[in-house]
């Protein structure tokens, strides 16, 4: 389910979502980035303007250049002309401004010519250029474009002809710079006469003829080649326009393109993600930033009895409806920081279904991030948990209630005996505390059988339901003992209670099979006085009480008295503290080590074998006694903490040194905590001192604390559990089962291993109801992850048994009996 969950949050058919920005991010994200992407989008027509604006520009430079030769032509011909008849006024009248305008008029097509030269002859020369195209009456702002377009095209095809017939045009400006030097010479010396003139004249008119065609034909060619020049840069704009548009329509198609590509991806992903949603059975609910309801798999469709199309658009809080515990009434959706504080994977709550049905739910909210780290919606899983719930109750009734006379167990009657003990009683009605006890039970279980001993449990059970009114507390408290709890009832009523009881029975006779059967009550007796304020004493005087009852003959009522000597008698018996007190000092508890058997993947040599430790106490005689016999007197007189801790301290030193069993590598040794211990407020502190001076791997460590004292110290054992599973250490829940605690209790236990209770164990081969007890517990622990462990694993049939169903581990003599694993030697008698 995990792992559907994770898929189906990267794949909800809505809008996808980036990874949120950090804070400083986003402002930049937000101002760059759709900058950034619109260029990514639009560089190729940004290029194409670019390049079409060079071109433009080139081709306005190029004609402003060919502008410039077109122009300079012109000058070049007035020059020339204006120089032909300035010449031909001062050879005929020797005039100084008639010779004076000739020079000024000659020096434009020099100035040219040197202009020409000096670019088209070995190195060009740019300031000669430039200067030769001033002198040619070029505008400053021309010259630049003129000498680049003669560097480039000078010697090209395009201005062949025009430079050749320039050049022409020069050589016959260079003969009538020589013819006018001369004339200017024979005028400055005084010798000229009309025959000379008449040369002169003759030669100029003859100067005149011959370059007035090459004028034209230069004056022709610069045209045509302005016009070439013109139409090759118009083909070159048009041909960059016709090559341009073919790339916007290019580009336009890869943009198309991609686009339809990305969307057939979005389309495919939304159908996968759909086809993913419709197929988990996990219901998915998304929801916008306003939490309207988007989209429903059919999965919710069918746990909210609602369909999509009446969904979409409405409230998220109208569409899921929880029933709130104190009275039934639907309450809102609530967002997953109301509840932040639960583990939403075992949050299981009831919401009401849109036909009314009331179901059990498991539900998970993830918020969805938008672009800029905005929350922009939600999405809620629902798991539809009535099946887990169903199984929840039962194992809940289970555990609270006895199997064979459906009343309620001891754990239950004792959490009942606490909450009273806590709260004060009136005086005269304080209430009253009934601990029976069968006589001779045990004899008609060895001569009539199990069945008949089953028998008239059942039968007494319904007399004290016929005495006792359904407000009062009545419960068997396990084997032949029941204890029944009085409220607000006087000393006096109690008294009268008890002797009621033990006259139904004693006066019923028993039918079994061919056999009549009689019995009576050992009714031990304490008034409830508000000098008592724990159940562990209260039970133990009744018991104590229940106990002179069958001292003192059998059927009849004792009721405890503190300064009776009788009882004082029963004190000075039980004088386990001061045995158990010299065990400790003399060294006489022993740890055996009874190994586990992994039913699912058998001997692992490598991970190594697990391991129980068990307490067992050698007595002043070396004998072993069994541990049934002095850990309820050390728990009765509260040494459980000290006899904890000696243990801890033994094992992790041995641990340290020894850390093998029978040559095998030991992977997990298992650790037994009492009640008392899980509510000392020092167990921790001690537990991290030990760590610290064996240098063990916690991780080697698993601690067990039974369901019944975990359950009672809640607050502390979870706060215990917690401390010291972070530092590596894994926990197991002791004899889990039938007459135990509500299952629901295990939720709040981050427990990693479960010890299923070797009563059940025992008999599932037998009794089917055991059978299922096993499976149910086994199953639900499994679905917690969980592991399981049974106890009292006794033959290979019940192993195989526990195989079958899938425990993942098996403890009891059938798998192994209990090995030395630290001994000490018998202290010396006397």
């Amino acid at each position: 389910m995990d792992a559907q969950r994770h898929h189906l949050k990267s794949r909800v058919p809505i809008r996808p979502s980036e990874a949120a920005p950090t804070n400083q991010e986003a402002p930049w994200r937000a101002k760059w980035v759709p900058l950034l992407g619109t260029l990514r989008a639009s560089w190729p027509l940004i290029t194409i303007i670019v390049i079409q604006a060079l071109i433009a520009l080139y081709s306005i430079y190029i004609l402003s250049a060919v502008r410039t030769y077109v122009g300079g032509e012109s000058l070049w011909s007035k020059g020339q002309k204006e120089a032909i008849y300035q010449l031909s006024r001062y050879a005929l009248t020797g005039d100084n401004s008639a010779y004076a305008a000739y020079a000024k008029a000659l020096s434009i097509p020099l100035g040219n010519r040197d202009a020409r030269v000096a670019l088209m002859h070995g190195d060009p020369d740019h300031v000669a250029a430039s200067i030769g195209l001033a002198k040619g009456g070029n505008h400053s702002d021309d010259i630049g474009s003129a000498i680049n377009l003669m560097l480039f095209f000078g010697t090209s095809a395009l201005m062949r002809d025009t430079v050749k017939y320039w050049e022409i045009g020069d050589q016959y400006i260079a003969q009538i710079k020589d013819l006018g030097d001369e004339i200017h010479s024979h005028w400055q010396s005084g010798i000229v006469d009309s025959a000379i003139q008449d040369q002169w004249l003759t030669s100029i008119n003859q100067l005149n003829t011959e370059i007035a065609p090459f004028a034209a034909s230069f004056t022709t060619s610069l045209g045509h080649s302005s016009r070439l020049v013109v139409q090759i840069l118009m083909w070159t704009t048009a041909c960059t326009a016709v090559l341009m548009g073919v790339l916007i329509v290019w580009r336009n198609y890869v943009l198309i393109m991609q686009r339809e590509r990305v969307q057939r991806a979005l389309n495919n992903e939304r159908k996968q993600a759909k086809v993913t949603l419709a197929a988990i059975g996990d219901g998915v609910v998304t929801t916008d930033a306003a939490e309207r309801v988007l989209y429903m798999n059919h999965a919710a469709e069918r746990i909210l009895a609602l369909p999509e199309a009446q969904a979409q658009g409405r409230p998220l809080h109208e569409v899921l409806r929880f029933e709130s515990r104190p009275n039934g009434a639907c309450t809102a959706y609530e967002s997953e920081a109301d509840t932040a504080h639960q583990d939403p994977s075992r949050q299981i709550r009831q919401i009401q279904r849109h036909d009314g049905q009331v179901i059990s739910v498991r539900t998970v909210t993830t918020n969805r991030s938008g672009f800029e780290g905005d929350v922009d919606g939600k999405v809620v899983v629902l798991h539809d948990a009535t099946q887990e719930q169903s199984f929840l109750e039962q194992v809940s009734w289970h555990a609270n209630h006895d199997s064979l006379t459906y009343l309620m167990n001891r754990r239950a009657f004792e959490r009942r005996l606490q909450q009273v003990l806590s709260q004060p009683r009136q005086v005269g009605a304080e209430g009253v505390l009934l601990y029976i006890d069968i006589d001779q039970f045990k004899l008609v279980n060895d001569t009539c059988g199990h069945q008949a001993g089953d028998f008239i449990l059942r039968e007494i059970c319904a007399i004290l339901q016929s005495k006792v009114s359904r407000d009062q507390a009545l419960a068997r408290l396990g084997g032949d003992e029941f204890g029944i709890l009085l409220l607000n009832h006087s000393l006096q009523a109690g008294m009268a209670i008890a002797e009621q009881l033990r006259y139904a029975v004693r006066e019923t006779r028993f039918r079994w099979q061919e056999r009549e059967l009689s019995t009576g009550l050992s009714i031990g007796m304490v008034l409830l006085s508000n000098e008592f304020d724990t159940m562990e004493e209260v039970m133990r005087l009744a018991d104590m009480a229940c106990y002179q009852a069958k001292d003192d003959g059998r059927n009849r009522v004792c009721l405890y008295e503190p300064h009776n000597d009788e009882f004082s008698r029963l004190h000075n018996e039980m004088d386990w503290i001061r045995r158990l007190r010299n065990a400790l000092d003399t060294h006489r508890f022993e740890l055996h080590a009874q190994p586990l058997l992994d039913l699912q993947n058998g001997p692992n040599t490598s991970a190594g074998v697990h391991i129980e430790l068990l307490l067992r106490l050698r007595d002043e005689r070396g004998n072993l006694v069994p541990p049934g016999t002095f850990i309820p007197a050390a728990e009765l007189y509260g040494l459980m903490p000290e006899i904890d801790r000696w243990v801890i301290r033994h094992a992790f030193k041995h641990l340290r040194n020894t850390p093998r069993i029978q040559g095998q590598l030991i992977g997990l040794c298992a650790i037994n905590l009492s009640a008392t211990s899980i509510g000392d407020p020092e167990l921790l502190e001690y537990i991290h001192e030990q760590f610290s001076v064996s240098r063990i791997d916690p991780a080697l460590i698993c601690f067990e604390v039974t369901e019944t004292s975990a359950i009672t110290k809640l607050a502390q054992a979870q706060s215990l559990i917690t401390s010291l599973r972070q530092i590596g250490c894994r926990f197991a829940l002791d004899d889990f089962g039938a007459g135990m605690s509500s299952f629901r209790y295990l939720k709040h236990l981050p427990v990693d291993i479960l010890k299923i209770d070797g009563s059940l164990i025992v008999s599932m081969l037998e009794d089917p109801a055991s059978l299922a007890m096993v499976e149910m517990i086994h199953h639900l622990a499994h679905m917690m992850e969980i592991q399981t462990v049974a106890e009292f694993a006794e033959n290979s049939a019940i192993i195989d048994q526990l195989r079958t169903i899938g425990v993942n581990y098996a403890q009891g003599y059938g798998v192994s009996q209990p090995l030395p694993f630290m001994t000490t030697k018998p202290a010396p008698i006397g």
